[in-house]
Parts: C-alpha cells; sequence; structure tokens
C-alpha cells in the first residue's frame, strides 16, 4: 500500500520519481513532527483529561480524508496489512503486560484477573450478541463474532488503568493488567465460534471439534508452550550471564526472540499464540521474583535478619528490568501506529449511529454487569469492582479480531456493519475512557490510598 500523497497548485505534471520523493520527503517530516511532539507533550498530558492515545488519533483524522489526505485505508480492502500490524503490536504489549505482573502464580490476587477474562468476558460476548442482533440486523453468527471482537479489554490503550511498575500490586490496577494480558488470548474460542456458525470454520458435530480443539488444546497448548519458552530462555540466559559472563548487552534480541520463538511454536503446535507471550513474560518475571530476596533464599529467614540475595538475583533483574524497558518502547511505538491507522479509517464508516447505541451499552450496561457478576464474593470494596467495570478499554486487540475475521471469510454487508461497529467503538472508547481516565484515577487514589 503507498499512500496517495496530493498537492496543490498548477503547472506541468510532476515526473513519479521527483513526485515519489517529494512525497516520501512529507513522510518523514510528518512522522518526525508527531514523535517530537509526542515526547514533549507527554507531561502535559499527563496533567489533563487527555490520554496520549487521544492525541495520535486526532493526528490520524487530521492525516487522512478528513485533513490532508496523505493517506487512504479501508478495513476491508486493507485487512491483510493491518491485520499484522495489530497483530505485532498487541503481542509486544502482552508480553510487556506478563513481565509486569510479579505476584506468584498461586496468589489468590490472581484470581480476580481470571474470573474477569473468562466469566466476565463470556457474559460480555452474550450481551453484545443480543444487543448487536437487533440493533445491526445481523445474524448470530455475525452478532457472536463481534461479541468476541469487542470483549477484551485491551492491553495496549490502557496502560493509564495499568500497574506502573513490577512491584505495583494494587488490586484494581493489577486486576485489569492481568485481565487484559489474559482476555485477549481467551476470546480466540469465540472468535473461531462466530465464523464457524457463519461457516468459515469447521465447528466439528454439535460443536465436538470447536470444544476440544479450540477451547481445550488450543488454551492449553498456548499457555503450557509460552510458560516453557520463558522458563527455557530464561534460565539459560541467566546460566550464561551468571557462570560465563556470556549474553551480556543483549536484552533487545533476547526480547524479540522469545516473543517470536513463544508465538511462532504455538501457533505451529495449533496453541494461541496470545497466550503464550503472555505466558513468556510472566514466566520471566516469575524467574526474576524468585531469583531475588523475596524468592527462596529469604523465606523463613529469622525476624530483624538482613535479607540475603539469592545466586543469580542481580543478573535476573537487571535482565527483566533492561527487557520491560525496551519492550514499552516497542509497544509505544505500536499504539502510535495503530491508533493513528483508526483515525485515518473514520471516514469509512458509513453507519455512526448503530455503533455509538452499542457503545453506550457495552460500557454503561454490559461491561459493569458483566465485571460486578464476575466479581461476586471477592474482597473487592463496591467502589472497586465500579471502577473495574468502567475502565474496560477496548483498542487494538479488537481490532486484531476483527482484521482476523475479514482475511477468513467474513465479507459482505455484514463484514462492513461489524466493521463500522467495531471502529466506533473503539474510537469512542479512546475519547471516553481517556476524558476519564485521569480525573477519577485521581479520585481512586485519594480514596484508596
Amino acid at each position: 500500500m503507498r499512500p496517495r500523497v496530493r498537492f496543490a497548485g498548477r503547472g506541468p505534471p510532476v515526473p513519479d520519481t521527483l513526485s515519489h520523493i517529494v512525497g516520501f520527503t512529507v513522510w518523514f517530516l510528518v512522522v518526525g513532527g508527531v514523535l517530537i511532539a509526542m515526547a514533549l507533550s507527554s507531561t502535559v498530558v499527563k496533567r489533563l483529561p487527555l490520554t496520549a492515545s487521544m492525541f495520535y488519533l486526532a493526528v490520524g483524522a487530521a492525516l487522512g480524508p478528513f485533513g490532508l489526505e496523505l493517506v487512504r485505508l479501508d478495513m476491508l480492502d486493507d485487512a491483510v496489512g493491518l491485520e499484522r500490524l495489530a497483530e505485532i503490536t498487541v503481542i509486544v504489549s502482552l508480553f510487556t503486560a506478563g513481565l509486569k505482573l510479579r505476584l506468584p502464580i498461586a496468589d489468590r490476587r490472581w484470581r480476580t484477573a481470571l474470573v474477569l477474562a473468562t466469566v466476565a468476558m463470556v457474559l460480555t460476548v452474550g450481551g453484545i450478541a443480543s444487543v448487536a442482533v437487533p440493533a445491526l440486523g445481523i445474524s448470530l453468527g455475525a452478532a457472536v463474532l463481534l461479541g468476541a471482537v469487542l470483549a477484551p479489554t485491551d492491553p495496549v490503550l490502557a496502560s493509564d488503568v495499568q500497574v506502573g511498575h513490577e512491584h505495583d500490586v494494587e488490586p484494581v490496577r493489577f486486576s485489569l493488567t492481568g485481565e487484559a494480558g489474559l482476555n485477549d488470548g481467551t476470546a480466540f474460542p469465540f472468535v473461531m465460534l462466530g465464523l464457524g456458525l457463519l461457516g468459515h470454520h469447521e465447528l466439528g458435530p454439535y460443536g465436538g471439534r470447536w470444544l476440544a480443539i479450540d477451547l481445550g488444546w488450543a488454551v492449553g497448548a498456548g499457555i503450557a508452550i509460552g510458560a516453557a519458552c520463558g522458563a527455557g530462555v530464561g534460565r539459560l540466559v541467566l546460566y550464561l550471564r551468571r557462570v560465563h559472563r556470556e549474553a551480556i548487552g543483549t536484552d533487545e534480541f533476547l526480547t524479540l526472540g522469545l516473543i517470536a520463538l513463544s508465538y511462532g511454536v504455538a501457533l505451529a503446535a495449533g496453541g494461541y499464540g496470545f497466550l503464550a507471550v503472555f505466558a513468556a513474560g510472566l514466566t520471566v518475571r516469575q524467574i526474576e521474583r524468585t531469583a531475588s530476596v523475596d524468592g527462596p533464599a529469604s523465606q523463613g529467614r529469622p525476624a530483624g535478619e538482613p535479607a540475603r540475595e539469592a545466586p543469580g538475583a542481580a543478573e535476573s533483574a537487571d535482565m527483566a528490568k533492561a527487557v520491560l524497558m525496551f519492550n514499552e518502547q516497542l509497544e509505544r511505538l505500536g499504539e502510535v501506529a495503530m491508533v493513528i491507522a483508526v483515525g485515518i479509517l473514520l471516514p469509512t464508516i458509513t453507519a455512526v449511529q448503530p455503533g455509538l447505541l452499542l457503545a453506550a451499552g457495552l460500557f454503561l450496561v454490559i461491561r459493569p454487569i458483566a465485571a460486578l457478576a464476575a466479581l461476586a464474593g471477592s474482597p473487592l470494596s463496591g467502589g472497586q469492582r465500579a471502577y473495574i467495570g468502567w475502565f474496560g478499554v477496548r483498542g487494538i486487540g479488537s481490532l486484531y479480531y476483527l482484521t482476523f475475521a475479514l482475511t477468513h471469510g467474513l465479507a459482505g454487508p455484514e463484514a462492513r456493519h461489524l466493521a463500522d461497529a467495531t471502529l466506533v467503538v473503539i474510537a469512542a472508547s479512546i475519547v471516553v475512557h481517556g476524558i476519564s481516565v485521569t480525573p477519577l484515577m485521581r479520585r481512586y487514589s485519594r480514596r484508596y490510598a
């Protein structure tokens, strides 16, 4: 896809070579200006009821047909390229989310994230499907598919309500981060179910194949493969650094290699790569935790005795910190590219009102009810549950699932209906959650400090 560049003015036709050079120069100017503006405005944005994603969305709208018309995109025509870009952005973000979560897997605080990523997500899929059939006039299969596309919360755009660092175990932030890391993988079976109901995927007699393969094997294999890759690569690198002082200064290669390895092996085995990447990042962090001062070497020591570092603690902590920093930069670049793409895609929406009604129902009714139902019996207070119910940010994960469906058979009028609804919900989430996140999280911090 080549950006379509238009220049005003009269005169003789510009030769193709010169036009290409000028167009390339324009893109250098645009990209440079956007990145510098990001860097200079980051601290200002944090003080305002705004988020960086809102700025990127406006930049995309300005670059597209709404503004300068430097580039045109269409969700249906450019689905393959958008799918790949969204895929890379999501797997980087999922690996980052796993690295941020340092609590032991057996800790009971993981239960909140787990029920949100399973029970709340299933309820959300059902709620969206029940609303989409009458609101959009689509079939049950397309409604289930739309529910699966919009059900997962986003690990990319929800950074303002997620944990700020690996030692952050604040319950709302931890729950939202864990949910976003898990449900981008647990939504996949329902995407396959929707495609199956539309005739684009084999479900088997009475859904037997879907239950055994798409739900059972793919989920289990993704988690197991990711954990195995994370443990194997993480422990090997730590051994080389601690014993032989080798593999030092290779954190960027380690990050990219582990993401690609875990994702690729999971896909080759028929598992869900999203779950594998999240599990790999989580396992690397767990290795660091067990090797640090709060790991086995310090457990059971007498009160008042100084903590003793376990062998490899320093190397493990350095590796995890460097990998996390590099991944956060990659994640930010992916966020910029994808949200700008969403802004460019906004003029392609043919029906806005049904999407807005769906977004209102999702944000105000379906998500809060699903979260409250899933968290019944949780030790969280009513206020904390309300915050979790509100901050179900939709974003790049939904865009990926939509483009995945488009490249796997979804076509015709229903494809356009789902594309319109998804883009409207994502844009609405960026704006509504972006405006509310700063004041609400400040209020939450004062109340639950």
